[in-house]
């Protein structure tokens, strides 16, 4: 079965655009809304749209393939409506932001009402919709097969090739687009902590910045498409006041939720994502801004200026930043590694990179190299020990080390910077005196027992009785 139309519910901006981009494919799309002025709105962009799910379903002679894109907490309310007028075989896709499982309890829901299911994970966000996404589906092979075509027409292309891949079973569409998510707060916050090095630290006008990371997206390997936005916006004028844009934007950053699941599905599993969690807390702390204004009369730190060589610490920072990126790349791939056993997606990594490639926000030239390493070790264990990053990982990280020492100095916080070393020590830690000393004291208060480098066995001390050996328990 090859499915060739598709009824779009939900024409907000994703959606909307999703069905133009299908459309300027010759691919029948009939969208619907329950907003009238989202219905309208895409009329006058040339849509075919209906106004009513009666008048939806009426447009499908046989299978019906419907493509839900509402937001994450609309989807169970939608998909209980839309049920109602489903047929054994007919195809649902959804392509919001949903938690995985979610999506997971979706797809056995929809089974046992004999409907195909696709949890579908899309990046690129309203441009991308529109000229081509990164396109991640799970759920049921059968569904994907139907629709395959039309993903591919529609998603980011890179040397012709689409940015899509059936990814997995269950939820495994929706769980890599999480961690796409985790790795793209950790690359945004990355980049924000060295504007605000250069800003503060150096004391580098905008323009000068701007100028620093216009050669870095040209040139270098970290370049992809957050560095490319950042280049943007550094270079943009405030029409009101003639200042760069930067310098009047509220010093408040948001998040929807995304990052927040891929640290908690992180905790969950036992993978350490230093990075991505740091990432997420310097948006919560952002938040607290009355509070920060407040302290800022209180608290008192260095505000101090970087007193060497300017130049050569701009270079420090672009090799710190580049280490930085690909740490959060590591943590991220790490993650997905953990989820695909424990969830038995049998997910792919290089091809997860190769689909990353185009369309998705967290595109860039290490993509490639990422999916070299993993083709060359299926079972890598992590990022940073693959030839292509262990060299350069090991040469530059001196300068991750100074720019963050810099900062420190300075009293600019940079968590995702910090962190990033933070990992790479306790990876690269032959042992890690903190965990014996941690695992002593909760023997000590909570009997939990330890092990022992010498001797095989779970141990525990009676603590408060001096001389008594150690209890094999």
């Amino acid at each position: 079965m090859t499915v060739k139309k598709i009824g779009m519910i939900g024409l907000g901006p994703m959606g909307k655009n999703l069905s133009l981009n299908m459309m300027d494919k010759n691919i029948e799309v009939i969208g619907y809304d329950v907003d009238a002025k989202a219905r309208n709105k895409a009329i006058e962009q040339g849509l075919k749209v209906v106004d009513s799910l009666e008048a939806l379903v009426n447009c499908f002679k046989g299978t019906k393939a419907f493509w839900v894109m509402v937001p994450a907490s609309r989807v169970d309310e939608v998909l209980k409506i839309v049920s109602k007028y489903l047929s054994p075989g007919d195809i649902l896709i959804e392509g919001g932001n949903s938690h995985f499982k979610d999506t997971e309890r979706r797809v056995k829901e929809a089974k046992n009402n004999g409907v195909i299911f696709i949890g579908t994970g899309i990046s690129g966000g309203e441009e991308g919709a529109l000229k081509g996404p990164c396109i991640m589906p799970g759920g049921d092979k059968k569904a994907y097969d139907a629709v395959e075509s039309i993903l591919k027409a529609i998603a980011a292309k890179v040397d012709t090739e689409p940015c899509c891949a059936y990814i997995g079973p269950g939820g495994a569409g929706h769980f890599v687009k999480m961690v796409h998510n985790g790795i793209e707060y950790a690359i945004m916050q990355t980049i924000a902590e060295t504007y605000h090095l250069l800003k503060e630290g150096l004391g580098l006008e905008v323009e000068r910045i701007h100028n620093h990371f216009r050669k870095w997206t040209e040139e270098e390997i970290i370049s992809g498409y957050l560095m490319e936005i950042t280049t943007e916006i550094l270079g943009t004028k405030d029409h009101k006041t003639g200042k760069p844009i930067i310098e009047v934007i509220k010093d408040t950053a948001k998040h929807k939720g995304t990052g927040k699941w891929t640290s908690q599905e992180a905790y969950d599993l036992g993978v350490p994502v230093h990075s991505i969690s740091a990432a997420l807390l310097a948006r919560i702390i952002s938040a607290y801004r009355d509070e920060r204004i407040s302290a800022s009369s209180i608290l008192k730190g260095p505000h101090l200026r970087y007193e060497g060589d300017k130049e050569e610490f701009i270079e420090h920072m672009r090799k710190g930043l580049s280490l930085s990126i690909i740490m959060a790349y590591a943590q991220g791939f790490a993650l997905i590694k953990a989820g695909s056993k424990e969830y038995n997606y049998n997910l792919k990594p290089d091809e997860i990179a190769h689909i990353w490639r185009g369309g998705c926000i967290i595109r860039s030239k290490l993509l490639p190299l990422i999916e070299e390493a993993f083709t060359e070790s299926p079972h890598l264990a992590n990022l940073m020990i693959a030839p292509q990053f262990s060299k350069m990982l090991n040469s530059e990280v001196s300068s991750l080390r100074y720019v963050v020492r810099t900062a420190i100095s300075c009293g600019i916080p940079v968590p995702v910077l910090s962190q990033s070393i933070s990992y790479f020590d306790s990876y690269r830690a032959k042992i890690l005196p903190t965990a014996s000393l941690i695992q002593a004291m909760r023997d000590f208060f909570g009997a939990h027992t330890y092990e022992r480098f010498d001797e095989l066995g779970t141990y525990h001390t009676l603590w408060t009785q001096e001389g008594r050996p150690e209890q094999r328990k």
